[in-house]
């Protein structure tokens, strides 16, 4: 089983996918559910990102890449109509799902 990743290396995603320096906030646990199965469960970490000009919240978590030791990350800024840990995980399923089936 894959380590799972750290906080520094979640940090380091939201600085480089977004910019600025990023402060760890909390760790929340997310279940999310579509046709009564688990689509994805893990902890999503909260950070605050100060921006040049304003300060942010973002939502990074990782998982593992199939069939590798490797991780992917994902660091999603809360912008409505995301407002929360479990509406980053939503926005960034449907648009995986989107990628694999071209809409």
């Amino acid at each position: 089983m894959i380590e799972p990743a750290s906080i520094e290396s979640l940090k380091a995603a939201v600085e480089e996918l977004h910019g600025g320096t990023a402060t760890f906030v909390q760790a929340v646990p997310v279940r999310e559910m579509f046709k009564r199965e688990v689509v994805w469960e893990g902890v999503v970490h909260v950070f605050n990102l100060a921006l040049q000009d304003s300060e942010e919240v973002a939502y990074s978590w990782s998982s593992p890449i199939e069939g590798t030791e490797k991780r992917r990350f994902f660091a999603v800024l809360a912008i409505p109509p995301i407002n929360s840990p479990a509406d980053a995980v939503r926005a960034a399923i449907v648009a995986e799902h989107r990628k694999e089936n071209g809409t």
